[in-house]
C-alpha cells in the first residue's frame, strides 16, 4: 500500500482527500517509480476544478516528479531499476508515493540536479524551452512580454531571457513580485493592478510594441496581449489561469495588424523519448551551469496538497511549489 491524493468530485482544494491505494504491477512499457519530490502546478487546479475533464472518479492528480525506479516493464530499455529519474507529462497521478508511468515519459535526471530542483523544474522549465526555443526563437537584443513573470513558469523565463541577451517585460500584480521578476532578470517590469500594460509596452519600446507575447493568463488578458503586439506579431497562449479564451472571432487578428495566434502544449514538442531526453538535457544545463536558478522553492508534504494548492490559487507564491512524500 501507499498514500495518494485523490478527488472524487469537481471543487476548490477541499475536495482533494489523502488516502492509502494499492499501485498495479508496471506493463511492459511502464515504470512504477518511487517519488522523492511532486511538482504543484497550475494545470493541476485545471483538472480539479472541472476545466480539464478528469478522466473518472475517484481522480489522482498532478503530473510531475522526480524519483528512483521501483520496478519496470519487460520491454523497458532505457532506464533501470534505481536510476534516477524525472517526468512532467503522463497520466495523472504524480501526487503520490508511487506512481506508474509510460516508460517513454522519463528522463533520465543528472547527479548533480537534486530531486528537490528536478520537480521544481521539469514541467516549467520544458515549458520555457519550447516557448522559447521552438514555439517562437527569442533572439539577442529583442524586446518580448511575458506574463505573470514571478510565477513558476514566468520565474524561469526571467533568468532564461536574460541569459539569451532578450529584453523580458514582465507583468505581476504586486510590488513584491515586480521586484521578484526584477531580481530574476526582467529587464521591465509592469504592475497590473496599479499600471496600464498596453500603454507602458508602448512607451518601453517607443512606440514599437512587441513582436511575440507569451501570455499563460488566458481570459482576463486575452485583448492586452493582443494590443501590445507589432504588425504580424504572435500570441503565444499557453495557459488559462483566468479562465479559458472563448468567443474569439478571428476577424480581430486582421483588425489588429494580421496578428498570429498559436495554443502550443508539450506532448506535441516533447513527443518521443529521444525529443524529451534533448529538451530535459538543456534545462538541466541551464540549472547545473546557474544560468537558471531553483532555488525558490515552497515545499508542502504530500498530505497537505489541499493547503498547496489553496496558496497557488490564491496568487501568492513566487516561484515553484513542490509536494514532498
Amino acid at each position: 500500500m501507499a498514500k495518494r491524493i485523490q478527488f472524487r468530485s469537481y471543487g476548490g482544494p477541499e475536495v482533494l482527500e489523502y488516502v492509502d491505494f494499492e499501485p498495479a504491477a508496471p506493463g511492459p512499457n511502464e515504470v512504477l517509480v518511487r517519488n522523492k519530490a511532486i511538482g504543484v502546478n497550475f494545470i493541476e487546479t485545471y483538472f480539479r476544478s472541472g476545466l480539464y475533464p478528469a478522466p473518472a472518479f475517484p481522480s489522482a492528480l498532478g503530473n510531475e516528479g522526480a524519483g528512483v525506479v521501483e520496478a519496470v516493464g519487460s520491454d523497458v530499455t532505457h532506464v533501470k531499476v534505481g536510476d534516477r529519474v524525472v517526468y512532467g507529462t503522463g497520466p495523472l497521478g504524480s501526487y503520490a508515493e508511487l506512481h506508474l508511468i509510460p516508460a517513454a515519459n522519463l528522463a533520465l535526471l543528472p547527479d548533480e540536479i537534486s530531486f528537490e530542483q528536478g520537480a521544481a523544474v521539469m514541467l516549467k522549465g520544458l515549458t520555457v524551452q519550447y516557448l522559447f526555443r521552438q514555439t517562437y526563437e527569442i533572439r539577442p537584443e529583442e524586446t518580448i512580454l511575458f506574463h505573470a513573470a514571478a510565477g513558476g513558469v514566468g520565474s524561469i523565463a526571467c533568468q532564461w531571457a536574460k541569459a539569451a541577451g532578450v529584453k523580458l517585460i514582465g507583468t505581476v500584480s504586486s510590488p513584491e513580485k515586480a521586484a521578484h521578476a526584477k531580481a530574476l532578470g526582467a529587464w521591465e517590469v509592469i504592475d497590473y493592478s496599479k499600471e496600464d500594460v498596453v500603454s507602458r509596452v508602448l512607451e518601453l519600446t517607443g512606440g514599437k510594441k512587441v513582436p511575440v507575447v507569451y501570455d499563460g493568463v488566458g481570459k482576463d488578458t486575452w485583448e492586452t496581449s493582443l494590443n501590445c503586439l507589432e504588425l504580424r506579431g504572435l500570441l503565444v497562449s499557453f495557459g488559462n489561469a483566468s479562465g479559458a479564451v472563448s468567443g474569439v472571432n478571428l476577424g480581430i487578428l486582421a483588425q489588429k495588424g494580421s496578428l498570429y495566434v498559436t495554443r502550443p502544449t508539450l506532448g506535441s514538442y516533447a513527443n518521443s523519448p529521444e525529443t524529451l531526453q534533448a529538451m530535459a538535457d538543456e534545462v538541466f544545463g541551464m540549472v547545473s551551469s546557474g544560468k537558471v536558478k531553483v532555488d525558490d522553492i515552497r515545499k508542502f508534504d504530500l498530505k497537505d496538497a489541499a493547503q498547496a494548492h489553496t496558496e497557488l490559487a490564491g496568487r501568492r507564491t513566487t516561484g515553484s511549489i513542490i509536494l514532498v512524500p
